[in-house]
């Protein structure tokens, strides 16, 4: 990470200040901001999070790859709830202790004498990191779009990020992982698209005659009735196959206001 965030142009961040004890080195947020002189020049049109899952377990007792561990969910939650007042009242990092290793959160009394905060127009979420998630490995042969090729390396055990904190936070539209560069496909599970971000890169291994790809991710604006740029309408995705013509293929609209989700 700290090569990665003195690269030139990145927007790589180390963890934030205010999360004083939180597992890795790279969890971080970034808001989008909307189009200048526009309604939402001020204001997030869709956030993005970053979480680092690490590698491999560091619990001796449990084998196989890493998770993302309670403080990261729990940074996660106060983010969100900041970004979008999923309550009245904000909830901060500082508030946050680790009894015996064990995180939670304590809101002082003095944090519900605050007066309450100005609502924020929703912004759906996009989240990235690395090793898949168990659920992965509940898509069968024809609720996908893509191509599964080799079995999904996620951690031995399930520690919840999906239920209890993605869904439960109502924001996130994907999700995009790596991992297993054999697989690229991209499915739907209680109104969140759980996708692989692809294998492109050239040093890892690949498979012979199966072209390296990348997942491109494209939100558009919607138009307000002043003409002026709004909010995120749709959230779509496709995959340029590094070939001849670089070959779009697999294009879907991960997200749209105007599209129910599949439960």
């Amino acid at each position: 990470m700290k090569h990665i965030v003195g690269l030139k142009h990145t927007l790589s961040q180390f963890n934030p200040s205010e999360a004083h004890i939180i597992d890795g080195f790279g969890n971080y947020n970034l808001e989008v901001g909307g189009v200048e002189a526009s309604g939402f020049a001020n204001k997030s049109v869709l956030n993005l999070y970053f979480l680092d899952i690490g590698d491999y377990s560091t619990v001796p007792s449990i084998p196989g790859y890493g998770w993302i561990k309670p403080s990261q969910q729990l940074w996660f939650q106060c983010t969100s709830a900041k970004l979008h007042v999923r309550t009245s009242y904000e909830l901060s990092m500082d508030a946050i202790f680790v009894p015996n290793n064990k995180p939670f959160l304590f809101v002082s009394q003095s944090a519900y004498m605050k007066p309450p905060m100005a609502k924020k127009p929703f912004a759906p979420g996009l989240v990235y990191f690395h090793i898949p998630l168990p659920e992965f490995a509940s898509f069968g042969a024809s609720n996908f779009t893509g191509v599964r090729q080799e079995g999904i390396s996620s951690a031995s055990i399930n520690s919840g990020f999906f239920n209890t904190t993605m869904v439960e936070a109502g924001e996130v539209k994907a999700v995009f992982i790596g991992h297993d560069h054999l697989n690229d496909f991209c499915g739907q599970m209680t109104g969140i698209q759980l996708c692989y971000a692809d294998g492109f890169r050239y040093h890892a291994y690949g498979k012979a005659r199966w072209s390296r790809r990348a997942r491109v991710v494209l939100a558009s604006l919607k138009k307000t009735d002043e003409g002026d740029w709004g909010a995120v309408k749709s959230i779509k995705a496709w995959k340029p196959l590094d070939d001849e013509h670089l070959t779009a293929i697999d294009g879907q609209v991960l997200w749209s206001k105007h599209l129910t989700p599949k439960l």
